[in-house]
């Protein structure tokens, strides 16, 4: 696990007067006023998130979504379950000890379970911080548990980091706990308290406990798992030799007979046919627990799925069948050149796409054998070099949005620019005339929430026309408005 940002020094040598701070500086940026300091970026970020969601700063409150005596059924069926006697041993004696308590949500930021010293549970009651109520951000705001969830990381927020002003008084530290079957999101582990109560180590607590939960997790994933093979073995010992596997009910390759697998296969709930990444196709039966793979051993070759994710400040990202690959700037070229022309292209004219009048074909060639070996050489092809799968790609996405789609379609679309480090002349070309047009389009429409989302994206967020258009689009009562106005004073 990363941990996020800590809350900084002045906050552990005075933490009054960097609550008196933080209080200002929330202050200004909803006021769209100039601030003594700039939030901490996981902080601003988790306001605007929550702003656009129209949590209220000064009167939102965690809404109430189950009664006490209805959380019962969620909490027995709940993974997390498991791991509460480990966490009571881990953080409710040392919370107590701290006048903090102990908070276990589901992922969608639902309090199941609330432990700690009396004091601290009655001062909670009073703002919501009880059992069945949604922590999310999008229900409470800015606060621990909530951003925890929305960023993956762990975090720790502090006063009127909280956006909204009744959760000025506490201070919480929060950390992600992942199925180690899946890798989805759980729930988050959680430790508030009062300010007076504020720790350095808290942050670091609540993460070593989030990770020794997720170990144990793993640990009856392990006994799970063992069961399982052990239940099921004689259907794969059946097939005499032929090429199968078992697979746990999420997918993942438990025992294989004579075939090679990848670790987790897409399968469908009952079964059914399957498509391997690598084209060739099985047969998937339920059992009582898991499934039974069957090779085929004939059939027409299966038509991979590339998607491709190139419209990011990020390193972006390529699937085959759902496959996560590595891949190099120069391959995430190649393939957005290929998918832009779908007919193929000679090695000539992709090296000039690619390096411009000095390129050298022998180089693309080099390139493209290597990427063949990565992805499959039923996915890239050659004479001409194409691409013989069925491509999703969002800079693909975007283009027809720009055809046929509305505002609002065309930059749900486009989430950043296109291969931003990329300096091949003809990528350049496309993510200048891309940005340009969705930016066109963003302020052709005078909709606040397609200014907003244009905004949102690093393209957007200090063009001066797009901030002047959004401070006019955003009714005076937007809490978003106030945001906008304040980056507007910056940029000027």
């Amino acid at each position: 696990m990363t941990v996020a940002e800590a809350p900084e020094a002045d906050l552990l040598r005075d933490p009054e007067s960097y609550a008196r701070l933080l209080e200002h500086v929330r202050e200004a940026v909803l006021a769209g006023m100039p601030a003594p300091r700039s939030p901490r970026s996981v902080v601003s970020a988790s306001w605007d998130r929550s702003l656009a969601a129209r949590v209220d700063p000064d009167d939102g409150e965690a809404p109430l979504v189950y009664e006490p005596g209805e959380l019962t059924g969620l909490r027995e069926e709940h993974p997390l379950a498991a791991v509460l006697p480990l966490l009571r041993q881990t953080l409710v004696s040392i919370a107590d000890d701290a006048e903090h308590m102990m908070i276990v949500t589901d992922a969608d930021g639902l309090i199941l379970w609330r432990e700690g010293e009396t004091g601290v549970l009655l001062r909670a009651d009073r703002v919501a911080l009880t059992e069945g109520t949604r922590w999310s951000e999008a229900a409470a705001g800015t606060n621990a548990m909530g951003t925890t969830l929305a960023t993956g990381e762990p975090v720790q927020i502090y006063s009127a980091e909280h956006l909204v002003r009744r959760y000025h008084a506490w201070t919480c530290a929060a950390a992600p706990v992942r199925d180690p079957d899946t890798g989805a999101l759980l729930g988050s582990i959680d430790v508030s308290g009062p300010l007076r109560t504020v720790h350095p180590a808290m942050l670091a607590l609540v993460t070593a406990s989030a990770q020794l939960a997720e170990g144990q997790l793993r640990a009856r994933l392990a006994i799970r798992d063992e069961q399982l093979r052990q239940a099921n073995m004689r259907h794969l010992e059946a097939l005499r030799g032929r090429p199968g596997a078992l697979l746990s009910a999420s997918g993942r390759v438990l025992a294989a007979e004579s075939c090679a697998l990848p670790s987790t296969v897409d399968v469908r709930r009952g079964g059914g046919t399957v498509a391997l990444p690598d084209g060739r196709i099985a047969t998937v039966d339920p059992l009582p627990e898991g499934y039974l793979l069957r090779l085929s051993s004939g059939g027409r070759p299966h038509r991979a799925r590339l998607a491709l994710e190139f419209l990011t400040d990020g390193p972006g990202s390529a699937t085959v069948d759902g496959r996560e690959v590595p891949f190099t700037l120069r391959h995430a070229e190649i393939l957005t050149l290929l998918a832009l022309n779908p007919g193929g292209m000679t090695a000539d004219r992709l090296a000039c796409q690619l390096y411009g009048e000095s390129g050298n074909p022998v180089t693309v060639r080099a390139e493209i054998h290597r990427l063949r070996t990565q992805l499959g050489t039923s996915v890239v092809q050659t004479r001409p070099y194409r691409l013989a799968a069925d491509v999703d790609a969002d800079f693909l996405r975007c283009r027809a949005a720009l055809r046929s789609g509305s505002a609002a379609e065309v930059v749900r679309a486009f989430r950043g620019p296109l291969l931003p480090e990329s300096e091949a002349p003809a990528i350049r070309a496309e993510r200048e005339a891309l940005t340009a047009q969705v930016r066109q389009v963003a302020l052709n429409s005078g909709d606040a929430d397609v200014l907003w989302a244009f905004w949102e994206t690093s393209c957007g967020v200090d063009d001066l026309a797009i901030v002047d258009a959004l401070c006019a689009a955003l009714p005076p009562d937007d809490p978003r408005r106030a945001v906008a106005s304040a980056h507007r004073v910056r940029l000027a």
